[in-house]
């Protein structure tokens, strides 16, 4: 599931990246201004530092969202299936939002306090001419309120480990860069194209679907082992049932064997009865012989 995850956050941020290229693509243009009397080679150098800063921006905040979800979240889910659903009903949430409901509107404008608060220590990155500027500047323009990446630090929240919500935040971050640094002619090839294609709705109407599949199909696959397990007591009752009746015929077998040596036996008696039937009748015979030698004599 966390590969399917990486995708999602991957896939999240190259196609939301045109919807959020107002707001960055302004950040964009002041970070290019003040870099436009240093060297094409240095200016290339500078430019992977800043997003270098975001993304290891994005990284810190997934790590606290992850961490957030293990410690808070993580406690009161154990030995259930909360977690799963949860992780489901983010996943269509997020996807329902990069559809275009405004769910993160209202989030978007606590952010832009936040925003604001940085003001002074924005202005101090300005001029972009060193490494640490550069990479100051990608560090708070993380922290630039956007629904995308609160979205994605949902689904790090409900992530595995603060680990699995720092590599998904970073995902994240990767997706957005090849629309950031485009050249604006491959920039509105980009855009245009998304748009045409409707990618982004597509990729939020795939999440929707993935979180209602990560949801339900435990849940079916559950009641249909439940189904199997019934069937196969009632098959074993049937097998216990036909042991018994094979038992009953056996004892009646040996019934029927006992019936047969007491007929030996009475047999035995009778042929026993025929014997001294026999020796009485010799008996008699015997006598009568003797009484008749008295008689003669």
């Amino acid at each position: 599931m966390t590969m399917g995850l990486l995708i999602a956050a991957l896939l999240m941020g190259f196609f939301g990246s045109p919807h959020c290229l107002g707001m960055c693509g302004g950040i964009v243009a002041a970070f290019g201004l003040s870099m436009k009397d240093i060297s094409p080679a240095k200016k290339r150098g500078l430019i992977a530092t800043y997003h270098l800063g975001r993304l290891l921006s994005y990284t810190l905040l997934g790590l606290v969202a992850g961490l957030i979800g293990t410690t808070i979240l993580a406690p009161l889910m154990m030995g259930n299936s909360t977690p799963r659903i949860l992780l489901g009903l983010v996943l269509v949430f997020v996807g329902l939002t990069m559809l275009g409901l405004p769910f993160l509107n209202k989030l978007e404008r606590f952010g832009m306090r936040f925003w604001q608060a940085l003001g002074p220590l924005r202005t101090k990155v300005f001029p972009l001419n060193t490494v640490p500027k550069a990479l100051a500047a990608g560090l708070l323009w993380g922290f630039l309120p956007c629904g995308l990446v609160y979205g994605a630090l949902l689904i790090a929240v409900v992530g595995h480990d603060p680990l699995t919500g720092a590599v998904l935040m970073f995902a994240f971050g990767l997706g957005t860069i090849p629309m950031l640094v485009a050249t604006h002619g491959t920039v509105n090839w980009i855009r245009h194209h998304i748009g045409r294609l409707r990618l982004r709705q597509l990729n939020g109407a795939i999440m929707v679907i993935s979180g209602l599949a990560v949801v339900a199909v435990p849940m079916v696959m559950a009641n249909m082992h439940g189904h199997m397990d019934h069937g196969q007591m009632n098959h074993e009752q049937m097998n216990h049932e036909q042991m018994n009746h094979e038992q009953m015929n056996h004892e009646q077998m040996n019934h029927e064997q006992m019936n047969h040596e007491q007929m030996n036996h009475e047999q035995m008696n009778h042929e026993q009865m025929n014997h001294e039937q026999m020796n009485h009748e010799q008996m008699n015979h015997e006598q009568m012989n003797h009484e008749q030698m008295n008689h003669e004599h």
